[in-house]
């Protein structure tokens, strides 16, 4: 675990160090927004039934843009956390920690050498509900995902880039000695890391649909060359804010998953929220 914490610190580090760079505004732009929504609803002697209920969920969404000469760097931080209680019962509606980051060195008009690494993994225990007890199927750093390599990135602005990763490393982490041992998300039973290396291509499309409505595009692809390359991870984001005013806002996130070593199915989440937006 130890081992664990100190990768996700350097890459941590290595993407917010810029805050303390003196150097010119101009090279950097840096912005998001956080979110946070609410739902509530409550019956007394209502004949037509239904349960009290409340639900919240939080979202930052931040970006740091480097541009100077000829390098660009670009970093994502993603964190998202969700809880809906009805009657008693309390079940976890989302839950993530994402930082995308690439570094760019310019080769020609909007091709550049690249290196990127990302990082995913999650807060609290996940559960499936289904079951009595409920079963744990996940916890923080299990699993974890740390992927990195050199490539090449096009990129015609801060809202519409491409990177193409021939020699991706990618590690996987399941440090929990339970799901380990049962073989979770692909890891050899009994072990805590699988080591995979492929080719990865991750894209990022952000455009305005109409006045105050932005629609955010996430797409990261990956092969794996020593297993089964033609089982194509998919990993696919679409956010839409809608902004009201200054405050307020409505989102809609939509997550879709397809990774054959974590389920042989396809995973897909659809959250919406209407409540309180700030830009920082």
């Amino acid at each position: 675990m130890k081992k664990i914490m100190i990768i996700a610190s350097l890459l941590f580090v290595f993407s917010m160090q810029a805050q303390d760079k003196k150097e010119d505004a101009k090279v950097w732009k840096k912005g998001g927004t956080l979110g946070l929504t609410f739902s509530q609803a409550s019956f007394s002697n209502w004949l037509k039934g239904g349960e009290n209920a409340l639900a919240v969920n939080a979202l930052v969404n931040y970006d740091f843009n480097y541009k100077k000469d000829k390098s660009v760097w670009d970093t994502k931080v993603i964190g998202a956390y969700g809880l809906s209680r009805i009657d008693n019962a309390t079940k976890k509606t989302d839950d993530r920690f994402e930082i995308n980051s690439v570094y760019g060195k310019q080769a020609k008009g909007n091709w550049y050498y690249s290196f990127f690494g990302d990082f995913k993994t999650q807060f609290t225990d996940g559960y499936d509900y289904t079951t009595t007890p409920s079963l744990v199927t996940s916890k923080l750093f299990a699993p974890a995902y740390f992927n990195f390599g050199p490539g090449m990135l096009w990129k015609k602005s801060d809202n519409l880039k491409v990177n193409f990763a021939p020699a991706t490393s990618k590690l996987l982490f399941v440090m929990d000695d339970t799901l380990a041992a049962a073989g979770a998300y692909g890891v050899e039973p009994g072990k805590n890391l699988r080591y995979e290396i492929g080719m990865a291509i991750n894209s990022y499309y952000k455009f305005d649909l109409m006045k105050n409505i932005s629609v955010e595009n996430i797409l990261g692809l990956y092969s794996n060359y020593l297993d089964h390359p033609e089982n194509v991870d998919v990993d696919y984001q679409m956010n839409i804010a809608m902004i009201i005013n200054k405050y307020f806002s409505a989102n809609v996130g939509l997550h879709t998953i397809y990774d054959d070593n974590a389920l042989q199915d396809i995973q897909f989440k659809e959250i919406f929220g209407l409540g309180f937006n700030a830009k920082f």
